[in-house]
C-alpha cells in the first residue's frame, strides 16, 4: 500500500480536520478552483461558440471562397459576368477539398412603397444553390422553387427588411433597377414566398434572394453567363491553403477571394476572442493557484507535530511532501468537480434555452451561442490540475525546514 497516500487519506476523511480552524480555509480555496473553472469554461465555450457560429453564419451566406471576374469591382454588385461553362463547374474535380460550388449574381435596386423605399441587393441563385446551408434561418413559409419551364418569381427577403418596409409572406414586391444604357428605371414584380432572420445584419439589411434568371434579363446576359462562383470547403480551418489552390486550378482571367479578406473586419474582431480567453484562463488559473498555496502553508502548519513525528520515525522530506500533494490534489480535484458540474450545466442551459440574449447588430446572433468539445474540456482540466499542482510543489518545501525535536513539542 502506498503509506503517503494512506495517510492523506485519513487526513481528509478526520472528523478533526474537518472542525479545525482551517476547514474554512480549505473550502474557500476549493471554491476559489471551482470559481475559476466555471468562468473558463464559460469564457471557452462562450468564445468558441461565437466564433464558428458567426463564421458559419457569414459563410452560409457568402460562400467560403468566392471566384469573381479579375476586373478590380470590389462592391456587391455584379459588373461583368462569366460564362458558366468552366472545367471546375459544376465539380471542382481538381480541388476535392471543395464540398460544393453554385453559381450566384447581383444586381442592387429599390423597392418603393407607398411611405418608403429602401436600397437592396437581389442576388440571383439558381437551382444549384445549396438552400441546406440557410435552412436554420428560415423563420416562416419556404425557399423558392426553380422551373425548367421559365423564370419563377418566387423571392426570400429578410425579416429585417419585411418589418421596415410593412412587407408579409406572400405579399408582391416591385423592385426598380436603373437601365445602364437608358437610366430609365426597369421593374421586376416577385413574390415573398419565404422571410429569414439570420440575425447577420450586413446580409439582412440589403438582400433578396430570387430566381438568377432575373439577372440575366436586367443585365441583358446570356442565359450561360453568371456573375461569380460561390465555393463550400470541407475543413474551415484550411481554407486560405485551399483557396490558393483553387486560383491555381481557375482561369487566370478569374480571381478568388476566402470569405475571410472579404469580411476582414469582422474576422479580425473575431480574433480577440482567442486573446480574451486566454486572458480570462490565465488569471483563473493563478488565482486558483495561489488560494491552494495558502491552503496548502495552513495545512503544513496545522500538521506541523505530524511531521516531527514522520521525521523521528525516519521518514524521508520527500515522502511527507507527497502527503500533503496528496492532500492538495484531493481539494483540486474537488473543486474541479464542482467547477465542471456548475459550468457545464450553465452552458448546457443556455444552449437549450437562450437565456442570455446579445444584440445582433454588434455580435450577429440574438443570443449567446456555446460550443465546448470534449478535447477542450478534458486539455483544460488537466492543464488547470497540472499547473496548480507544480505551484505547490514550492510551498510545500518548507516541510524540509521543519525540525522534528521542535515539532514534537509545537503546540
Amino acid at each position: 500500500m502506498n503509506l503517503e497516500y494512506f495517510i492523506a487519506k485519513r487526513l481528509n476523511g478526520a472528523t478533526s480536520y474537518k472542525s479545525s480552524a482551517s476547514a474554512t480555509i480549505i473550502k474557500i480555496a476549493i471554491i476559489a478552483i471551482a470559481i475559476g473553472m466555471i468562468a473558463m469554461i464559460i469564457a471557452i465555450a462562450t468564445g468558441l461558440g461565437l466564433q464558428y457560429k458567426i463564421r458559419e453564419k457569414v459563410s452560409a451566406f457568402n460562400g467560403d471562397i468566392l471566384i469573381s471576374n479579375f476586373d478590380g469591382n470590389n462592391s456587391e454588385e455584379t459588373v461583368n459576368p462569366i460564362s458558366i461553362h468552366q472545367d471546375f463547374y459544376p465539380d471542382f474535380e481538381s480541388v476535392p477539398e471543395v464540398t460544393h460550388i453554385q453559381a450566384v449574381a447581383a444586381r442592387a435596386g429599390i423597392i418603393r412603397t407607398a411611405t418608403d423605399f429602401e436600397g437592396v441587393i437581389v442576388k440571383g441563385v439558381g437551382a444549384d444553390y445549396d438552400w441546406s446551408r440557410i435552412d436554420d434561418y428560415l423563420v416562416e413559409g419556404r425557399f423558392p422553387e426553380f422551373s425548367n419551364d421559365g423564370i419563377t418569381t418566387d423571392m426570400l427577403m429578410s425579416r429585417y427588411l419585411a418589418n421596415r418596409l410593412g412587407f408579409s409572406l406572400g405579399d408582391k414586391v416591385i423592385v426598380f433597377f436603373i437601365d445602364d444604357n437608358s437610366n430609365r428605371p426597369r421593374q421586376l414584380r416577385l413574390d415573398i414566398v419565404g422571410i429569414y432572420e439570420s440575425a447577420y445584419q450586413e446580409f439582412d439589411k440589403v438582400y433578396l434572394m430570387a430566381d438568377i434568371g432575373h439577372i440575366r434579363r436586367i443585365n441583358k446576359w446570356e442565359k450561360d453567363e453568371v456573375g461569380s462562383f460561390e465555393i463550400f470547403v470541407d475543413d474551415f480551418d484550411e481554407v486560405q491553403e485551399i483557396n490558393n489552390r483553387v486560383y491555381k486550378n481557375s482561369n487566370s482571367m478569374l480571381r478568388s477571394m476566402t470569405v475571410i479578406e472579404r469580411n476582414r473586419n469582422i474576422f479580425e474582431w473575431v480574433k480577440l476572442f482567442d486573446f480574451n480567453i486566454a486572458l480570462i484562463i490565465s488569471i483563473m488559473i493563478i488565482v486558483g493557484g495561489i488560494n491552494m498555496i495558502v491552503a496548502l502553508l495552513v495545512l503544513i502548519l496545522e500538521r506541523t507535530r505530524m511531521i516531527g513525528i514522520l521525521k523521528a520515525l525516519g521518514s524521508s522530506d520527500w515522502s511527507i511532501r507527497k502527503i500533503f500533494i496528496y492532500n492538495a490534489m484531493y481539494l483540486i480535484g474537488m473543486g474541479l468537480f464542482w467547477g465542471n458540474l456548475i459550468g457545464l450545466g450553465l452552458i448546457y442551459a443556455q444552449k437549450y434555452f437562450g437565456i442570455i440574449k446579445l444584440n445582433p447588430e454588434t455580435y450577429y446572433v440574438s443570443e449567446a451561442p456555446v460550443y465546448m468539445p470534449i478535447g477542450y474540456l478534458l486539455i483544460l482540466n488537466l492543464g488547470v490540475f497540472i499547473l496548480c499542482l507544480l505551484m505547490l510543489l514550492i510551498p510545500s518545501y518548507i516541510i524540509t525546514k521543519i525540525n522534528p525535536v521542535k515539532t514534537i513539542r509545537f503546540e
